[in-house]
């Protein structure tokens, strides 16, 4: 199975390096700058489930990947404001036989990845790891969990998942095929963007706004929320699956913060309408009389940062 990996960035470019690690086939779309630095320094990751020096990983580069040959898995883990610029860059290697697995966070890619290459295509995906990438291009995994679940959005079991089950065995990280992948992609959606839309807001950890007055209660009411919108398209997260959420969400000293804010800390780009904007126009949609007062004020929040991150840039 050739596999193609979108980027060679924390996500994707540690699932990747592990695979190839294990032998498997795999290619990194990468851009120019990136595929210069990889050809001298190597992929590098750093973990406490071992570190990895791939000397020469297989990159590729968009112009180049229309003579790269086929590919039977397309591993999708950009972020949501880079996704329309991937999709130009990786159409040249999904061919008819092409899986494409996305793990980016939400659902709106779903839709952009069916308008684009048709629904048969396209895979559920979801990701679990804390990782990111260092000043010189290595790769820091900062934990030692990291699962990767993908399944048939529609339930079934497939061939292909079958493969794609094959080939993730004996790897570092943890595989598992899914069959309930759409549930489980919102019920990671529903912790996330209560996890990011209150540490962002605050600009504390989860155990911060826990003690401070009226924290508990802001964030249980935005993961009511969050749920209520899930259910209403369909998507009821589970009973257990909730309460665990919930329990991680309100104890008290938790150092857990959402990767959005520390990319506000830096000054970065977020995944704003993509995290928490589909989210509220998801839920207008099902129920436009709901009132949404906890993440609309998120929302809010989140857009004043990339207006005055664009002011600040323009400067």
């Amino acid at each position: 199975m050739r596999v193609l990996v979108v980027g060679a960035g924390a996500t994707g470019g540690y699932y990747g390096a592990r695979l190839a690690e294990a032998g498997r086939d795999v290619t990194f779309l990468v851009r120019p700058a990136r595929a210069d630095k990889l050809a001298v320094n190597g992929l590098v990751v750093e973990s406490k489930l071992g570190d990895l020096h791939l000397a020469e990983p297989k990159t590729v580069t968009a112009a180049a990947l229309p003579a790269a040959g086929g590919f039977d898995l397309v591993l999708l883990s950009c972020k949501a404001y880079d996704l329309a610029g991937a999709l130009d860059d990786l159409a040249p290697a999904v061919g008819d036989g092409t899986a494409i697995l996305p793990i980016l966070n939400g659902m709106a890619h779903l839709d952009a990845l069916d308008a684009r290459f048709g629904a048969a295509r396209v895979l559920g995906g979801s990701c679990a790891i804390a990782a990111t990438l260092g000043p010189e291009g290595a790769i820091r995994h900062m934990s030692d969990f990291c699962t990767l679940t993908f399944g048939e959005r529609d339930g079934f079991r497939s061939e292909r998942c079958d493969a794609i089950e094959t080939l993730m065995r004996d790897v570092k990280f943890q595989p598992r095929l899914s069959d309930r992948i759409v549930l489980e992609m919102w019920e990671k959606w529903v912790f996330l963007a209560t996890l990011a839309g209150a540490t962002t807001l605050m600009r504390g950890t989860v155990g911060d706004i826990v003690g401070a007055e009226g924290g508990r209660d802001f964030i249980a009411g935005l993961h009511d929320e969050c749920l209520a919108i899930a259910a209403s398209n369909g998507f009821a997260p589970r009973e257990k699956v909730a309460a665990q959420a919930r329990t991680t969400l309100t104890t008290e000293g938790s150092p857990l913060t959402a990767s959005m804010l520390r990319d506000i800390e830096g000054r970065g780009r977020i995944e704003a309408d993509h995290v928490v904007g589909d989210l509220i126009a998801r839920g207008r949609s099902a129920t436009p009389d709901t009132a949404l007062p906890h993440l609309e004020r998120v929302f809010t929040g989140l857009k004043t940062y990339e207006g005055r991150r664009a002011r600040e840039q323009a400067a």
